[in-house]
């Protein structure tokens, strides 16, 4: 794992890296709307994280969202096997497909998921780079949407037990584009080196 800038006093850090492999309470699933586990970071964290996800993905189907998560919104699951005891699933928009709704969508994502992580007590969460791979999102838009949408969660009272969030890239490339289009106030300490 290797941190390359962090922001808001170090709650924030990004880091390029294998997000099955990360130690945080939760880790973030850019999942499809099936929740029964796919390509990309979606699929590599049921295959990391073993049966138990999908078996709790089911169930959350079965009752829950029967005709598959809407996009936007978000569910938690057992980490299974992984270092991170909570996995909390969401989708991501599909870059032009939601009526001009796509940064609203996507900041929905980032904020339920958080949401979901203070009601259950969560310390520390990760995130993937959320809708930016298949589903098409441009890494530059998608970088001011989701630090503009973690900024606005972090200054609510509700977030007060959140110490950090970690936002893991799988590319270096990737990750410097996020540094580059991020719209966090604060200037962030980089940790490159």
């Amino acid at each position: 794992m290797v941190t390359l800038a962090s922001y808001l006093n170090g709650k924030i850090v990004v880091s390029v890296g294998d997000i099955t492999k990360e130690e945080t309470d939760a880790i973030v699933n850019a999942a499809n709307s099936s929740l029964l586990g796919g390509g990309g970071v979606d699929g590599a964290i049921h295959r990391a994280g073993g049966p138990e996800i999908l078996q709790e993905c089911k169930k959350i189907r079965q009752t829950l969202y029967p005709d598959g998560l809407p996009t936007g919104k978000a569910v938690i699951t057992t980490g299974g096997k992984l270092k991170a005891k909570y996995v909390i699933h969401t989708v991501g928009p599909i870059y032009g497909q939601n009526q001009g709704k796509d940064a609203e969508l996507l900041a929905d994502c980032y904020i339920n998921s958080l949401k979901l992580a203070v009601e259950k007590g969560i310390k520390s969460i990760a995130f993937p780079s959320i809708s930016t791979g298949a589903f098409g999102y441009p890494k530059d838009e998608a970088a001011a949407v989701s630090s503009q949408a973690i900024e606005n969660f972090l200054s609510s009272q509700e977030s007060k037990t959140l110490n950090l969030i970690k936002l893991v890239f799988f590319s270096e490339q990737d990750a410097k584009i996020f540094i580059e289009n991020q719209k966090f106030t604060a200037v962030p300490k980089s940790t490159e080196g």
